[in-house]
């Protein structure tokens, strides 16, 4: 009876202890460990990089503050994340370790390019933002890496140049954005995929096992052959090789063969069985003579017309060897921008003893080629072209090389004076940047070079001049203003080109004029010098042609260059196309006098003050003093091209009434 009684106060009194224990002791605490206070997950996550594929230690990582790694070697941050990771030519090897770099969730651009990387690209999945890739010139192993198919964002992709191999994906079709598709010299057989975007500027799948015929779409359709070379077993419209017929030489593949065998004994299927028919008649037994003696006689003409070609193909052979020495053509891999052929491929030996040559080929360059550009010429090739003077800057001195006597290139060396500001390293991720830009209105950026104070930067030639030259004319001429429809169509060119630079990048064009928007072959404006003013020395003396088109916040100052400070370049420019009138020569007048003003100049135009007026009045808010009044560049795009939709809506009813 006492037990059952003092049983409940047991209990109260040894949970009273237990309750009171951590008010009289020393709470313990655990603290996470002190690298996880200090280090970024992106730190984190280019450290786990670099004990894998940094087996040299070529990167000399340190980290003593919290936000160190932006710093480093090809990291570049925005509000502390990593958004670019640029490790081209860095001399890494080993192996692209898993649950690493993917972890930059942030990351716009990542370059791996030209190192000695091998093993299996890791999944890239968690890099949704991810916009270019560029693998290239490794050692990469294994297959197209599936989870690419899910980075839906991505412009540009480089796989070239690695030991990859099986299949295209067919859903690559599925990347909408693609502007840059490299993914030759690797090992990948199968069909080439039906690839329709309508963004692809760059495709090159020459060098693989690719079999069967190219699929014939709008997209294939723009490419020369040098983008599909290589690959003995492609055929179809495209490469201009017909498709071989995969029929028999006698008959169709149901029927039974000569002799009485069977289609599947001709075939040596069933493990080499021989299917014999039923003994025949004697009138059967005559016409199998006679297939026989057929057969017999087609065999000895085919041996007949093989030799008999044998002996031409010797003799001619014999003759060209008398006549000029045989040459070997490079095996370097051509540019395969549509309608661009750049050199001709020469037909390799076996890939084995191929690759290794190529790799040293293009690892000894000093040319630095970029935004998934072939390297189709070298530095000495450069050196020895014919150049004609183009015309020079304050920046630069810009020059037309023809390489070979058929490639045409614009070469710009830039003032070493001025552009001494910018260091070797610098200057190179900036060009890397820059070369990531593609789009229809810029100038295609190919490749840069720097050496002892000297660079070059090299674009696409433009054949038809800039718009300066179609606006003024030349100095004997008075070049009227172009018309309306004209600016209009200029004015979207180069808007698209802005708004991309803005949208894509964080860069600003910065030295936007009328002799930097160039012609294409199409007429399309195309934007050239863009993202290079940053380069240089902001104190040294102002071109007075460019300074009418700097912003008032820019002109007397060191602030850097926006967005914004280009958006007042487009209005200016838009002025200029609009009264033919160089910005030198503008007033500065209020929006309703500025109005008067263009339609003074454009006084023949009486029936389209209206649209003259809505383009000047873009032009207007475009070039207000203040940049915060000044709209964003795909506003200014939106404007011009409601302008134009209007223009074609009016245009469509006169009509209908005619």
């Amino acid at each position: 009876m006492p037990k059952t009684k003092f049983k409940p106060v047991l209990h109260l009194f040894f949970f009273f202890i237990w309750v009171s224990i951590p008010c009289f002791s020393r709470p313990v605490i655990t603290y996470p460990p002190q690298t996880s206070l200090l280090f970024s997950t992106d730190a984190v996550s280019i450290l786990s990089f670099k004990s894998k594929a940094d087996l040299d230690n070529k990167l000399l990582y340190a980290l003593n503050e919290r936000f160190d790694y932006c710093q480093w070697r090809g990291v570049k941050c925005a509000q502390g994340r990593v958004v670019r990771y640029i490790l081209q030519n860095a001399a890494l090897r080993g192996v692209f370790p898993a649950n690493s770099l993917s972890k930059l969730d942030q990351l716009r651009v990542l370059s791996l390019r030209n190192n000695s990387l091998s093993g299996p690209i890791p999944d890239l999945s968690s890099l949704y933002n991810l916009k270019s890739l560029f693998l290239g010139r490794n050692n990469f192993s294994g297959t197209f890496p599936p989870s690419i198919l899910s980075l839906h964002r991505i412009t540009s992709l480089d796989l070239s140049y690695n030991e990859l191999a099986g299949p295209i994906p067919a859903n690559l079709t599925a990347l909408e954005r693609l502007n840059v598709l490299r993914l030759e010299w690797n090992r990948f057989d199968g069909p080439v995929p039906a690839l329709n975007q309508s963004f692809l500027l760059i495709f090159n799948v020459s060098g693989n096992n690719l079999t069967g015929k190219i699929p014939v779409t709008h997209t294939l359709s723009k490419f020369n052959t040098t983008a599909f070379s290589l690959n003995p077993d492609l055929c179809g419209e495209i490469i201009n090789k017909a498709c071989a017929s995969r029929a028999p030489f006698f008959g169709s593949p149901s029927a039974s063969g000569p002799l009485g065998q069977s289609a599947e004994a001709q075939s040596g299927g069933g493990g080499g069985v021989m299917v014999l028919s039923p003994p025949s008649s004697p009138k059967k037994s005559h016409r199998r003579t006679g297939v026989v003696l057929g057969f017999t006689i087609g065999i000895a003409l085919i041996l007949f017309s093989v030799l008999l070609t044998l002996a031409v193909v010797k003799k001619r052979r014999v003759d060209s060897k008398g006549t000029k020495p045989t040459t070997i053509a490079s095996p370097e891999v051509t540019n395969s921008n549509a309608g661009n052929s750049r050199t001709h491929i020469g037909e390799p030996p076996e890939r084995k003893t191929m690759m290794p040559e190529i790799q040293r080929l293009k690892k000894s360059g000093n040319l630095v080629f970029v935004g998934g550009e072939v390297e189709g010429y070298s530095l000495e090739q450069l050196m020895r072209a014919s150049a004609e003077l183009l015309g020079r800057g304050t920046m630069a001195t810009t020059y037309k090389a023809v390489v070979d006597r058929q490639l045409i290139l614009t070469v710009k060396r830039l003032d070493a004076g001025r552009t001494a500001v910018t260091g070797g390293e610098a200057f190179e991720q900036h060009m890397e940047a820059v070369g990531g830009l593609v789009h229809p209105n810029l100038v295609p950026l190919r490749a840069y070079f720097q050496a002892k104070g000297e660079r070059l930067v090299i674009y696409d030639y433009q054949p038809n001049g800039s718009v300066f030259n179609l606006v003024h004319g030349s100095r004997s001429t008075r070049a009227k203003p172009l018309h309306w429809t004209s600016c209009l169509k200029i004015a979207e060119d180069v808007a698209q080109g802005l708004a991309y630079i803005h949208q894509a990048s964080r860069l600003a064009h910065g030295n936007l004029k009328s002799t930097n928007v160039l012609l294409g072959t199409d007429f399309e404006a195309c934007l050239t010098d863009y993202c290079l003013a940053v380069l240089a020395d902001s104190s040294s003396t102002e071109d007075p042609d460019s300074l009418a088109y700097k912003a008032p916040e820019i002109r007397k100052s060191n602030r850097k260059l926006t967005p914004k400070s280009d958006v007042y370049a487009f209005g200016v420019f838009l002025l200029e196309l609009l009264t033919g009138k160089h910005p030198s020569q503008h007033p500065v007048l209020v929006p309703h006098d500025l109005l008067e003003w263009v339609r003074t100049i454009r006084e023949d135009d009486v029936g389209e003050y209206r649209r003259l007026g809505m383009l000047t009045e873009v032009a207007s808010v475009c070039s207000l003093t203040s940049p915060e009044q000044r709209p964003a560049t795909w506003q200014a795009l939106k404007m011009i091209q409601e302008i134009k939709e209007s223009a074609m809506m009016e245009d469509r009813a006169c009509y209908g009434h005619s």
